[in-house]
């Protein structure tokens, strides 16, 4: 097995892209070239290495294509490379002209440890503008057999060939040639469909003004919806300038992202690597019924596909050539974090607003702590009725101090209601919970400082009831204000509490989704200066229910959250990979690792506070990890169960019963902690060792 640090432990493929120079009709040279770069690539780690269509003779080559001397000197060239990747620990797709049946195809092929494995036609031959390919080459489906004679021996032939690595669950991999993209049908979307999960193509691809961005646009699409990773190369320096010109473009594409592109119009050979996540990618296609019900309606065209099995050795390689995001639910890009606190404001108001006309009400009570969430629920009730067409006044909000209420999420709570213009009121909740303490027989009726689950959760019942009675007495609806944060950790008083409303917009957002919205508020200036400065004042507070005393009188609250149930920043991140796409919890682990290990790599969301701008070592998250899982497979499902009603917000998921997450409310978390146990076991002697290099902030 491989050691827990390495990433192809954990279900990641190192993949790589080459550009070499080329030289116009000379094999020998673009062979040793090709040798070089793969050698490269291998000690890197990369397991496969595409290059571009026809490199061993150069692309541009016109009716030098005709002449035997040249295609002699290219088949020699590709014994040349077989024979010097007897030692190269990685499958290579390079690109040359093959005659076969009395015909020459414009081929892709494979080639792994001395050995050539398969060989793919292009498929489709552009004829058009700069484009005379069929003046060379026979198409794909001209073929008549499915072998081609090379090195002395049969080879499969066809663009039916997938290459299934039994080492790496998952790498199954298919090539086309160029142009096959640019068609309605690209053959890759049949392998996809066959089981492929890498689709790789073979290009030349001379540039044009915008072409690269159509390019990428293609690939980035083609990715996304055969749910695989593509990878594409382009001719880079060395090709023919008699009327074109080549930008050496290479993409590496997973599901719809960029993970890698190279520099355009370099004057060096480049290679470019990502490490693709296959889970990812097997767990998406599970959950797309639309993917099983084409693999159903096509089942002709992918049935006799052809694979090929593939032992690669599997390197140990340590190093992560990939972004992991340390707020999956944030974009770091400035312009995209406004755009989606833009839509989820946006998703937030029109589920309000539907559910008040549904109701038939035009006002809306709410709870005001003070705290993040509160505040903004607050804000979209208050923008809903400006979307209405109603007064402000109609959110009936309350602040309800308690035992543990402090000053200064007191003084934020009644700053926020008038900056906001609603109606705003207050009710001392302490009489109303003394007297269920008392009705309880609870010492803390009586005085004693008795401070259990039953004195918190009094303070929370209290609160939540009044709401439903106010709105009773209004003819106004509840507006709920948990986050998804809270419900993943089961952090909400159930049924008369914290966790019931009529309806909750805040339902489906994350808490440091939350933070990042009211920063966008501040930014738009639009609730002026005086509300921001009460909404900064809010975003600097500390995290806590407020429901149990402190024991000094300096006015901090004796209970923080974060202490409890761990950084929110972890546990989001936990949330979003164990249930967008439910990975394991040591791969959990080990992508928060690379994403928290170290405070000074990488991008912050614009805005963060320094002081948010952490590292966590590995013990810490693992510890965190441990607290997320007991709490969100065994203990706070049926809270989850009897949620309100609520907007789903991001494409990372909602917990509603009713939409992507349906579960059990008595399920146990046994085998979740046993995984975590194992790895816990297995990288526990080396977490004092410079095995991993994670610092501390």
């Amino acid at each position: 097995m491989q050691p827990f640090f390495s990433i192809y432990r954990h279900n990641l493929a190192r993949l790589a892209v080459a550009i070499p120079a080329v030289r116009i009709a000379e094999p020998v040279f673009n062979a040793e070239r090709t040798i070089a770069l793969a050698r490269r690539a291998a000690a890197e780690g990369a397991i496969l290495v595409l290059f571009p269509e026809l490199g061993i003779s150069a692309y541009s080559n016109d009716d030098l294509f005709q002449q035997s001397t040249l295609l002699d000197a290219v088949e020699q060239a590709l014994l040349t490379i077989a024979a010097a990747a007897n030692d190269i620990n990685a499958l290579l797709l390079v690109g040359a002209p093959l005659r076969h049946e009395g015909r020459l195809f414009n081929c892709a092929v494979a080639i792994y440890r001395g050995q050539i494995i398969g060989v793919t036609p292009k498929s489709y031959l552009p004829n058009y503008r700069e484009f005379y390919e069929k003046r060379h080459f026979a198409a794909a489906r001209d073929a008549i057999g499915d072998t081609i004679q090379l090195a002395g021996q049969n080879v499969p032939f066809g663009t039916d060939v997938i290459y299934d690595v039994t080492t790496l669950p998952g790498l199954a991999v298919h090539v086309e040639i160029c142009e096959d993209l640019w068609t309605p049908l690209p053959p890759s979307t049949f392998a996809a469909l066959a089981g492929a999960t890498v689709l790789c193509n073979l290009s030349a691809s001379n540039i044009t003004i915008g072409k690269a961005d159509y390019r990428r646009a293609l690939c980035m699409n083609q990715s996304a919806r055969t749910l695989a990773a593509y990878l594409y190369s382009a001719a880079g320096p060395g090709e023919s300038t008699t009327d074109l010109a080549w930008d050496g473009h290479a993409l590496i594409c997973e599901n719809g992202e960029l993970l890698a592109e190279s520099q355009r119009f370099c004057d060096e050979e480049q290679i470019i690597f990502a490490d693709v996540d296959l889970e990812r990618l097997l767990q998406e296609r599970a959950r797309q019924t639309s993917f099983s019900d084409s693999i159903g309606d096509y089942r002709s065209h992918v049935r006799h596909m052809r694979r090929i099995p593939l032992a690669i050795t599997l390197p140990v390689v340590t190093d992560l050539r990939r972004s992991v995001a340390r707020f999956p639910f944030v974009p770091n890009d400035p312009a995209t974090r406004d755009e989606r606190c833009y839509e989820a404001y946006n998703i937030q108001m029109h589920g309000l607003m539907q559910r008040m006309r549904s109701a038939g009400v035009e006002k809306v009570v709410i709870g005001v702590s003070g705290g993040l969430d509160s505040t903004q629920a607050l804000i979209v009730a208050a923008r809903t009725m400006d979307r209405l067409g109603l007064p402000r006044q109609n959110v009936l909000a309350y602040t309800m101090p308690g035992f543990a209420t402090s000053s200064q999420t007191r003084r934020n709570a009644h700053a926020l209601m008038t900056a906001l213009g609603v109606s705003a009121h207050e009710i001392d909740i302490r009489p109303s919970a003394l007297q269920m303490l008392r009705d309880l027989g609870h010492p803390a009726g009586e005085g004693a400082a008795v401070y259990d689950v039953t004195f918190e959760n009094v303070q929370a019942g209290e609160r939540t009831s009044h709401l439903f009675r106010l709105a009773n007495y209004h003819n106004a609806i509840v507006v709920g204000t948990g986050d998804l944060s809270e419900l993943a950790l089961g952090w909400c008083t159930y049924g008369v509490g914290d966790q019931m409303a009529h309806y909750n917009v805040n339902a489906s957002v994350p808490k440091t989704l939350i933070q990042h919205l009211i920063r966008y508020v501040i930014r738009s200036g639009e609730l002026g200066d005086e509300a921001n400065r009460v909404l900064e004042s809010i975003l600097a507070t500390e995290i806590s229910p407020e429901l149990v005393p402190a024991s000094s009188s300096d006015d901090k609250p004796a209970q923080r959250t974060e202490e409890i149930i761990g950084p929110y920043a972890l546990q989001d991140f936990n949330l979003y990979y164990i249930t967008r796409y439910g990975f394991r919890p040591g791969k959990v682990a080990f992508l928060a690792m690379h994403a928290w290990g170290n405070a000074d790599v990488g991008a912050w969301p614009e805005g963060l506070p320094a002081n948010e701008r952490r590292a966590y070592d590995l013990p810490t998250i693992l510890h965190w990890l441990r607290v997320f899982l007991f709490r969100f497979f065994q203990i706070s499902q049926f809270k989850r169960s009897a949620m309100p009603n609520g907007p789903k917000v991001g494409s990372g998921g909602s917990l509603s019963p009713r939409g992507d997450w349906r579960a059990p409310s008595d399920a146990r978390a046994t085998v979740w902690l046993a995984e975590l146990d194992r790895v816990v076991a297995e990288v526990g002697d080396t977490l004092e060792k410079k095995h991993w290099d994670v610092r501390n902030a």
